[in-house]
């Protein structure tokens, strides 16, 4: 900092993906140091671009964080399904010879991406079909291979996420998956959470948009309830056996 001040030059700092940093409860910490940083630094300057992914993640800033941080809203609309193409054609022809793709399965792969709003996604099933085929020797990458790439991503996304969960939002997947039939409403999972865990109705509302934020879950309101808020709450992957932390 000092050497900033000296040299008259600006401290911009930006954090991409920051909504985990809401998670994990670290947000206001890093924000009110950098941004605070004048109290402690004679004539130091800070300023911070942060980045959501996700813009219907609901979060709050302390007062003493949000009284200095005052951000100029820049939305990027998403991807189109045609860019998402193009992209990965891109990626195709940096990283595959020229036949060993079709279009058809590119397609499938943007169309999987789009649907998931997240381009990543269909970069890394492009890799996942590209080990597979290799591994068999395969000249070309074939539909078999989207498959399995798909079944692969899907689990190593799903259990990556879910070891990073703390102990009660592990014990809310598992009250999540161990409810059978469809037309789960956030009320009924909330009264066996309860049952097992003590905690209140806003510990149980933070977790739930954290789980819905990971995409693990679904939480869509039926416009039925007090203010037509209730939701019903859908899982987003199929039953696992053995999920333990």
């Amino acid at each position: 900092m000092h050497k900033l001040a000296a040299e008259d030059k600006a401290l911009i700092v930006a954090l991409d993906d920051v909504n985990h940093l809401f998670h994990d409860k670290n947000a206001n910490r890093i924000f009110y140091d950098i941004l605070r940083a004048y109290e402690a630094f004679d004539n130091v300057r800070t300023g911070i671009f942060a980045v959501l992914s996700d813009i219907e993640f609901r979060y709050a800033l302390d007062k003493n964080v949000d009284s200095v941080f005052i951000p100029q809203e820049i939305i990027f609309p998403p991807y189109s399904y045609d860019e998402i193409y193009d992209i990965l054609m891109d990626r195709t022809r940096i990283g595959f010879y020229d036949g060993v793709i079709s279009n058809e399965i590119v397609e499938e792969i943007a169309a999987l991406a789009f649907e998931t709003g997240d381009l990543r996604y269909g970069i890394n099933l492009l890799r996942v079909c590209g080990n597979l085929a290799e591994a068999e020797a395969s000249p070309r990458i074939k539909k078999e291979h989207l498959k399995a790439a798909l079944k692969d991503t899907a689990t190593a996304n799903f259990m990556e996420t879910v070891k990073n969960l703390s102990d009660n939002e592990m014990e809310l997947l598992r009250v999540i998956i161990d409810a059978k039939g469809e037309g789960l409403t956030a009320g009924q999972v909330y009264n066996e959470f309860k049952r097992r865990t003590g905690l209140s109705y806003s510990s149980f509302t933070r977790i739930l948009e954290k789980l819905e934020f990971l995409r693990l879950i679904d939480t869509p309101f039926t416009g039925k309830g007090k203010r037509g808020n209730a939701r019903l709450i859908i899982p987003r992957f199929n039953r696992i056996n053995g999920l333990n932390k």
